[in-house]
């Protein structure tokens, strides 16, 4: 599980606003079903929105388990959200990121975007990327609220706008 120094406080508060334990555990081949499960599950209220299932939905997570770092988020021992990144030198991309629907708006995609922070930290890069669909006004909302900013907007091959984010990451001191 991955922590920072002040992971336990966090973790605390994490708790009592969503009411149980929650840990994380890095994704194997076994999970590639569970993790198409919840991904489709997550994106499926936007297929109606942009008329077409978001790439997310499409993608071969078998193969995503073998290639990035894909973080499964458990609450009370329920499967209730991932974030998939890749390391790059000079920052941490986010692939993906979903929380099934049931457990969506109690701070589950926060905690995933903080285990983001801290892999980020802890491999010494100082910027965290992700890009989304403009349609997704709430998924770009929550990117806001936890730090991110709007790099730029470009049309998508398949319709809508493309949007990419960033977000730096605090200086931190040589004694941490």
């Amino acid at each position: 599980m991955w922590r920072s120094e002040h992971a336990n406080d966090w973790d605390y508060d994490f708790r009592m606003s969503v009411g149980f334990q929650t840990t994380f555990r890095k994704a194997v081949d076994d999970d590639a079903d569970a993790i198409r499960r919840i991904v489709r599950a997550a994106y499926a209220k936007w297929v109606p929105l942009i008329g077409r299932e978001p790439r997310p939905m499409l993608a071969d997570y078998g193969h995503a388990v073998k290639e990035h770092d894909v973080d499964l988020l458990y609450a009370g021992g329920t499967l209730v959200g991932l974030i998939e990144t890749m390391q790059h030198p000079d920052h941490l991309w986010i692939e993906n990121i979903a929380v099934s629907p049931d457990a969506q708006g109690r701070g589950f995609g926060k905690r995933l975007l903080a285990l983001a922070d801290e892999k980020a930290a802890q491999s010494g890069c100082g910027e965290i990327r992700l890009l989304t669909n403009e349609a997704f006004v709430a998924n770009i909302s929550l990117y806001e609220r936890c730090g991110f900013s709007v790099d730029r907007k470009e049309p998508f091959h398949l319709g809508g706008i493309t949007v990419f984010m960033s977000k730096r990451l605090a200086e931190s001191s040589p004694d941490h």
